[in-house]
């Protein structure tokens, strides 16, 4: 780094600014989850259309995370980050001011697109801090995809109860806004570029393939797995998939290298978030839904909607821990290391709550191991990838690694969505479906273990950014042991 970019840099300051934008996307992921009843009474829609909230999100996640990644290694991660926090803005702003279940679908649909808020924050730590600083801000902000999220069902409870559900978009909103002009204010362009166009063809044949195959999911639960209308849309969706993959193995400027998916240390880190969102995502919607049911059911704990969001505080409460001690535990023990532990931790957590799950303190210890090992684990994940690839791929690579936790989300989801709804009496679930869903968790999570092991021990390695005498940066190799780079 040279001493200009040195000086304009203040990684405590720009570390701060990046997790507040990260932290109002993660709540705008989670916080309409418990308020879907609300809005669907307040719209006036069916349980199918209220879906669509979570469905129109999902999707333009799946793709927009790795797209403005790629961006962002192309043209500039601090520019593309400022374009995308104002995106998001735009789409908070409308979902916040509208009544029409069709417009804040819209909204929902350009909030998702906005994911890349976290691939282009791992590239600016990457590219400007000290080296010493990196796997612990990657950790962190890692961390913060789990955190946003807990803290986003815990809040949803009282803000729905105590005022309207446009108070889930205003409260993000005003994140967001302060994020993106500090973004302006304080973050550095990044000097690490790769030099490239975009591939319109690969990038339309990205979106459909993946759309289709996740809109084939999260319809299941109105379809069924076996429906031809699930089965055909999958089938068309991997179809789509392939011929992307083969544009782009064949494509000169690719817009995902698929080069780089074929590394080991990216594809085993890529199968462990995959496998691990399949685990650990369905507990956001699982906890609470298990507390509110009525105590008339025989198991359920008759919670309110707030005192059930309190269900997953210690799990928001491990994983902030984790992760603000992330960096030192990846120095210490290496994120290989670290994946595993959070991925034994989460299994143990599902693992006990599929033996029982009859008392609340069962779901409170649950939750705080789940934190423990969703903060070691996420920010295993970024390191991980970070390790594995080179500087200009800091953006492309973490996207597509964000996007394989998503789509594991979303198969894990639906999969405990379909296990409580095949179980029911008189109008409720059955425990039945609950313990299904632990079992299916922990199953998930075992295979996880089994594809960290997978995962090459770190080289140690740190990419610098050496400048020529006209300012072009050239990428060198240095061996750093203990950096967790």
């Amino acid at each position: 780094m040279s001493s200009n970019t040195a000086e304009r840099t203040h990684p405590t300051l720009i570390l701060a600014v990046l997790s507040l934008g990260g932290v109002a996307y993660a709540m705008l992921s989670s916080s309409v989850v418990p308020a879907l009843p609300t809005m669907q009474h307040a719209l006036h829609t069916n349980e199918t259309g209220i879906t669509w909230l979570l469905t129109a999100y999902l999707l333009s996640a799946s793709v927009g995370t790795a797209i403005l990644g790629r961006l962002g290694d192309m043209y500039g991660k601090e520019r593309l980050l400022l374009v995308t926090l104002v995106i998001l803005a735009f789409g908070t702003l409308l979902a916040a001011v509208s009544s029409s279940l069709g417009v804040i679908i819209v909204a929902r649909f350009i909030q998702g697109a906005s994911g890349g808020i976290f691939p282009l924050a791992f590239g600016i730590v990457r590219d400007e801090f000290p080296r010493e600083k990196v796997a612990g801000s990657i950790g962190l902000l890692s961390s913060i995809l789990g955190v946003g999220a807990g803290i986003g069902i815990v809040l949803s409870g009282v803000i729905v109860e105590h005022l309207s559900y446009h108070w889930l978009f205003w409260i993000p909103l005003v994140a967001t806004v302060i994020a993106a002009v500090a973004t302006w204010r304080f973050i550095p362009e990044s000097p690490v570029r790769v030099p490239g166009r975009i591939n319109w063809l690969a990038a339309a044949l990205m979106t459909i393939g993946i759309s289709t195959v996740l809109l084939a999911i999260s319809k299941t639960t109105t379809w069924g797995w076996g429906s031809t209308k699930t089965l055909g849309l999958i089938a068309a969706g991997l179809a789509v998939s392939a011929v992307w993959i083969a544009v782009e193995t064949r494509s000169p400027k690719p817009l995902i290298d698929m080069t780089m998916m074929r590394i080991r240390g990216v594809w085993t880190t890529n199968l462990a978030a995959f496998l691990l969102g399949a685990g650990m995502y369905a507990s956001f919607i699982v906890f609470p839904q298990f507390a509110q049911l009525p105590k008339s059911t025989g198991f359920g704990f008759g919670a309110s909607v707030v005192v059930s969001g309190l269900y997953l505080l210690p799990s928001t409460i491990g994983m902030t821990i984790l992760g603000i001690y992330a960096g030192r535990i990846s120095s210490r023990f290496g994120s290989r290391a670290a994946l595993l532990s959070g991925t034994a931790f989460t299994t143990i957590s599902f693992a006990l709550l599929a033996i029982d799950h009859s008392h609340p303190i069962e779901f409170l210890v649950a939750a705080g191991l789940l934190g423990v090992g969703i903060g070691l684990a996420f920010a295993a994940l970024g390191n991980l990838i970070i390790q594995a690839v080179s500087s200009h791929q800091t953006g492309v690579a973490s996207g597509m690694n964000t996007v394989m936790r998503t789509l594991g989300g979303a198969l894990g989801g639906q999969l405990s969505a379909t296990f409580i709804a095949a179980h029911a009496a008189h109008g409720e679930p059955t425990v039945t479906g609950f313990t299904e869903t632990f079992l299916m968790a922990t199953g998930f999570l075992v295979v996880c273990l089994l594809a960290g092991v997978l995962v090459p021990k770190a080289r140690h390695t740190h990419m610098v950014e050496v400048h020529g005498s006209e300012g072009e940066a050239a990428l060198g190799t240095v061996a750093s042991e203990g950096a967790g780079v």
